[in-house]
C-alpha cells in the first residue's frame, strides 16, 4: 500500500484495518487471480441495502414501487461511475498491462464493478455499520436533497420499457398536424406500435410535449388491454 491509497481512504473518511481487503477491491481480473470480482457481488448487494435504508428513512410514506425506482437509478452503472470518478479509484486500479493501454481505468463498468467492491471491502472490514456508513458519506446527499418526483421516468421511457419487457419492437412517434404561428404553435403527435395495432395521440407546445402525451396515452391504453396476470 501506498501514499496513494492512503489518499484514497481519506476521500473514503474510512481507515482499514485489512488493507489488503482494500487492494483486492482495486485489483481487476485480467490483473491476476485475486480480483474484485467476489467483492462487487457483496458490495452490490451492501449497497442496495444501504440505499434501501436510506430511501426508506427519507420517503416514508412513499410505497414499493417509488422507492425502488429511485433505488434503481442510484445504484445504475453511470451513478457508480461518477462516484467512482469523483473517489478517483482510476489512480489507484490495478489492470494488466494491456487493459490499461486499452483505456480499462476509465471504463465506466470497471469503475462501477470497483466502486461496489470497494464497499463490499468495507464491509468485510469494518462491518455493516462502517458499510452503511459508507454507503450514506455517498448518496447521503444527493437523496437528502431531493424529491420522489424528480426520479420519475418520462412517458417516453417508460412504454419503451413495457413493450421491450414484452418482446415487442419499440414504437414510433409521427407529427400529424401543426397548428398556429410559428412563435406560439401546437403540435400533434401519433405513437404506434404497429406490431399491437395501437396507436394513440398526444398534444403539445413542443414535439417534444406532445410525443410524451402521446406516449402516456399509449401506455395506459396497452396497460387497461393486458389480460391480469394469474
Amino acid at each position: 500500500m501506498d501514499t496513494r491509497h492512503d489518499a484514497l481512504q481519506q476521500r473514503l473518511d474510512y481507515r482499514f484495518r485489512q488493507p489488503e481487503l482494500l487492494q483486492r477491491a482495486l485489483t481487476h481480473r485480467s490483473f491476476g487471480a485475486s480480483h474484485n470480482e467476489r467483492l462487487e457481488f457483496l458490495g452490490d448487494s451492501v449497497l442496495n441495502l444501504g440505499v434501501s435504508r436510506l430511501l426508506f428513512d427519507r420517503f416514508g410514506e412513499s410505497d414499493e414501487g417509488d422507492l425502488t425506482r429511485v433505488r434503481a437509478h442510484l445504484v445504475r452503472e453511470d451513478s457508480l461511475h461518477r462516484l467512482a470518478l469523483a473517489l478517483r479509484l482510476a489512480d489507484v486500479l490495478r489492470l494488466s498491462e494491456g487493459e490499461a493501454r486499452g483505456g480499462g481505468a476509465q471504463r465506466p463498468s470497471i469503475l462501477a464493478d470497483a466502486m461496489e467492491a470497494v464497499i463490499g471491502a468495507v464491509y468485510l472490514d469494518g462491518g455493516p455499520e462502517a458499510a452503511h456508513a459508507l454507503v450514506e458519506r455517498l448518496f447521503g446527499e444527493i437523496i437528502a436533497g431531493t424529491g420522489v418526483d424528480a426520479w420519475r421516468k418520462d412517458a417516453k421511457t417508460e412504454l419503451q420499457e413495457w413493450l421491450q419487457a414484452r418482446r415487442v419492437p419499440v414504437p414510433s412517434y409521427r407529427i400529424v398536424a401543426t397548428r398556429g404561428q410559428a412563435h406560439a404553435q401546437t403540435f400533434e403527435v401519433e405513437a404506434a406500435v404497429p406490431s399491437l395495432d395501437r396507436t394513440a395521440r398526444g398534444e403539445g407546445r413542443s414535439r417534444r410535449a406532445a410525443e410524451q402525451e402521446a406516449a402516456q396515452a399509449l401506455l395506459e391504453q396497452l396497460q387497461r388491454a393486458e389480460p391480469p396476470r394469474s
